[in-house]
């Protein structure tokens, strides 16, 4: 019996943490007013998660999973994992450019080390399986390290910018620099690049961030997962 408690008190704090990262923004949410809410103590709270640092990790790795199913439902739609990839950083950069608190939300996992470790170990073996054909002879740690320039460039277009740069070119700058990076043909990484630009990026800002929350509110079925693995 306590072990299902322990999983509801913890569902309940990841519930409402996401809700007033995604609605308030991270920076404003504090440990206290996520207590005030659920009518509990500081304490209560800390046990489970230490930091609200801690509990940004557990929706860090909720999008690792979510980026997953999302390059799962690109290749069964014929689009192939390159194209995933494109579209999922795509989303990621219009998302931040339409919404000022997820963008916040966003590079606050970028420049966690907590979290920033968590995107660069899902990414490095996402990109070990997406592009691997493109690099035969690459080792593991190499995936690693092409992974470390890669959330450097992610990180980059995501903060605002003082000279004004379109969406367009910041969306197909991105692409091609990501792509570059593991060794993607020219001509391949074109192709995808006008892919993107064909893409109608306000109708998939909205969809993206709408089907982004959906996920993040299905956090019972997560966090029990979670306490089954461990």
């Amino acid at each position: 019996m306590a072990r299902k408690r322990i999983n509801a008190t913890k569902m309940e704090i990841i519930r409402v943490a996401s809700k007033m990262f995604l609605e308030k923004g991270y920076s404003k949410t504090t440990a206290k007013s996520i207590c005030d809410v659920l009518e509990i103590s500081t304490g209560n709270l800390t046990f489970y998660y230490p930091t609200k640092e801690h509990m940004l990790a557990v929706l860090v790795r909720m999008l690792c999973d979510y980026q997953w199913k999302m390059m799962e439902k690109e290749k069964t739609e014929g689009n192939g994992s390159v194209m995933a990839v494109c579209m999922e950083l795509t989303e990621m950069i219009i998302m931040c450019h339409e919404d000022e608190i997820v963008r916040e939300f966003f590079l606050a996992a970028y420049t966690s080390p907590m979290t920033l470790e968590i995107i660069r170990e899902n990414d490095a073996g996402r990109a070990k399986e997406v592009f691997g054909e493109f690099n035969p002879e690459w080792t593991d740690q190499q995936f690693v390290e092409a992974e470390i320039l890669v959330s450097g460039i992610e990180y980059a277009s995501l903060i605002p910018m003082e000279e004004p740069i379109s969406l367009e070119l910041r969306i197909a700058g991105a692409v091609d620099a990501v792509l570059k990076v593991f060794n993607v043909p020219e001509e391949l990484r074109q192709k995808k690049i006008r892919r993107m630009q064909e893409l109608d990026c306000h109708k998939i800002g909205k969809r993206a961030l709408k089907e982004l929350k959906k996920y993040i509110e299905d956090i019972e079925n997560y966090i029990v997962i979670e306490e089954f693995r461990s």
